[in-house]
C-alpha cells in the first residue's frame, strides 16, 4: 500500500475587481456579488513553486468560481479538473451599519468575516457558519480519500474556506509543512503524521 499522498491547498490569483473605492455596507454587498463572479487580473504569473505542485499532481480540485477556474489554467494547464461547489469561499455578509460608515472592501471582509464567525450572521437563503463548518468536513474528506490511496492533491479555491478545509485536516492527524499564508497565490501543503 502507498504511504498517503500530501494535500495543497492553494488560493486563487489576484482578482480583476478594484479594491481602491470606499463603501457602504449595501455597497459591498453589491461588491462582493461582482467578485464571485468575477475574474483574473491580467498578466499574472503564478509562483514557481504552485506550478512544480501542480505538475506533480495526480487529482486537482477547484472551485466553481471564475477566479478559481483562471487560477488552474494558469497552473495546469489542459490537465483534467474536478470542478466542485463544496470549494467555493465562505460567504461574507457585511452587518448592516448605517449609510454613513464607509470602508475599503478589505476592511470590509475583515468586519464581515468577524461578524459572520462570532454572531453567525447570514441573510434568509445564505450559508451560515455552521453550514460552511459541515462543508469544509465534506471537502476534506474529498481530499483525504484521494491522498489515502497515495496521490498528491491540489486544491485551487479560496482564502478563509481553505483555512477551514485547514482546520479540518488538522483535526484529522495532518500536518502543515508548508504555510506561505493566504495571499494570492500562496500554497498550504498538508501531510499525513
Amino acid at each position: 500500500m502507498r504511504a498517503p499522498g500530501a494535500i495543497t491547498l492553494a488560493r486563487h490569483g489576484r482578482p480583476a475587481l478594484s479594491r481602491k473605492v470606499l463603501l457602504t455596507s449595501q455597497g459591498y454587498r453589491d461588491w462582493w456579488a461582482t467578485y464571485e463572479v468575477g475574474g483574473l487580473c491580467k498578466k499574472q504569473t503564478p509562483p514557481p513553486g504552485l506550478l512544480q505542485t501542480a505538475a506533480r499532481a495526480d487529482a486537482i480540485f477547484v472551485s466553481t468560481r471564475p477566479r478559481a477556474i483562471e487560477t488552474a489554467g494558469h497552473v495546469a494547464g489542459e490537465r483534467e479538473l474536478s470542478i466542485d461547489p463544496v470549494f467555493i469561499e465562505a460567504p461574507l455578509p457585511p452587518p448592516a451599519f448605517p449609510a454613513w460608515v464607509k470602508l475599503s472592501p478589505r476592511w470590509w471582509g475583515v468586519v464581515s468575516r468577524i461578524w459572520w464567525w462570532a454572531f453567525d450572521l447570514h441573510d434568509e437563503g445564505e450559508e451560515s457558519r455552521d453550514l460552511a463548518r459541515a462543508r469544509a468536513v465534506k471537502a476534506a474528506n474529498i481530499l483525504i480519500t484521494r491522498a489515502e490511496q497515495g496521490e498528491e492533491v491540489l486544491v485551487l479555491a479560496h482564502g478563509f474556506f481553505n483555512a477551514m478545509i485547514g482546520h479540518r485536516l488538522k483535526s484529522l492527524g495532518w500536518r502543515c509543512t508548508l504555510d506561505q499564508g493566504f495571499k494570492y497565490w500562496s500554497s498550504r501543503r498538508f501531510e499525513k503524521r
